[in-house]
């Protein structure tokens, strides 16, 4: 019966207009532009190579941020922490850095490696400065994981400044997707990879962000579990800050969002935020585009004007809950 139930709640008929609304925002996403590709003898050239890669990378993107929220805030148990609240971001553009400075040559793949291990090993700093703080109120978590990102955001600063790269660390970290074009962006069919492995240890994950008393009565690997987490957020992370830069705050929206609708179970709301998470880049994408023709506004903007708002929603609204 179980399995049944399991089954209803990951498809229904909502999820399925969730579906729909998304495609509609991908459709209108792969017609905005400038360049006349209907007009132009290489108008199917361009599309091929700009505007489906953006579109791609718009799905893969919000996909995996979304999800790299779901499971932080279920590790730590706490609704205020996502990527770019724990220092993990940071941490990823400091590995970025890194990996140019040791290999100036690198290409894409070598970048994203020194993002992911950056971006794991900043990850579980924050998870072993946790367990060293006795108060774990839940605005605690994300001031230190706030604290932790901008002490490494002002270390890769002076490490950009001393190398002359200091404009090129705010382009990566604008969080755009006007870089995006064939050629760019394939690192980024790793992410349905990692959701796979998110669906597929859901159920394990889910207790493991109960504690690790209750994972070790019901024989689950606690620390093993952790690693596995901590691996498959960084991953995404780590891809998603190479190709696109910082996705501010969506890793907070879109889990919020689906738990307070559903629920807190990992498995059958994943589906649902992965499309929000799609759909809220699709749309701010969508925006920035238009909102400022024939120029265009970083998605990250408009995503940190959003988030903040909800940010600053959650933690009044949990203020006079207490």
């Amino acid at each position: 019966m179980s399995e049944t139930s399991t089954r209803q709640g990951l498809w229904d008929w909502k999820l399925l207009v969730g579906i729909a609304v998304v495609v509609g925002l991908l459709a209108a996403s792969l017609a905005t532009g400038e360049y006349d590709i209907l007009g132009q003898t290489d108008g199917r050239e361009m599309f091929m190579t700009t505007r489906v890669p953006r579109t791609i990378a718009l799905v893969l993107s919000g996909a995996a941020m979304a999800m790299g929220g779901l499971v932080m805030q279920l590790l730590t148990q706490n609704k205020f922490v996502e990527p770019t609240t724990t220092g993990t971001t940071e941490w990823a553009g400091l590995g970025l850095l890194a990996t140019i400075a040791v290999f100036p040559t690198a290409n894409i793949l070598t970048r994203m490696v020194g993002a992911v291990v950056f971006a794991f090993l900043g990850t579980m700093i924050f998870f072993l400065f946790l367990r060293k703080v006795q108060l774990r109120s839940s605005l605690i978590v994300p001031i230190i994981g706030i604290m932790l990102g901008a002490v490494v955001s002002a270390i890769s600063s002076f490490f950009a400044l001393t190398m002359q790269m200091l404009q090129q660390l705010g382009i990566w970290f604008m969080g755009s997707f006007t870089s995006v074009y064939a050629g760019q962006y394939e690192v980024l069919w790793l992410i349905p990879f990692v959701l796979a492995a998110v669906f597929y240890f859901a159920d394990k994950l889910t207790v493991v962000g109960l504690g690790q008393d209750v994972a070790t009565n019901v024989g689950i690997d606690y620390n093993r579990l952790l690693l596995i987490g901590t691996g498959l957020i960084a991953v995404a992370t780590g891809v998603v800050t190479v190709v696109v830069g910082a996705l501010p705050f969506i890793g907070l929206i879109v889990p919020n969002a689906v738990s307070l609708i559903r629920g807190d179970d990992l498995r059958s709301n994943l589906p649902w935020v992965c499309i929000l998470g799609i759909g809220i880049v699709t749309l701010c994408d969508l925006v920035g585009r238009t909102i400022i023709a024939p120029f265009e506004m970083p998605v990250a903007v408009i995503l940190g004007l959003v988030g903040a708002v909800v940010f600053i929603i959650m933690i009044v609204r949990s203020t006079r809950g207490k």
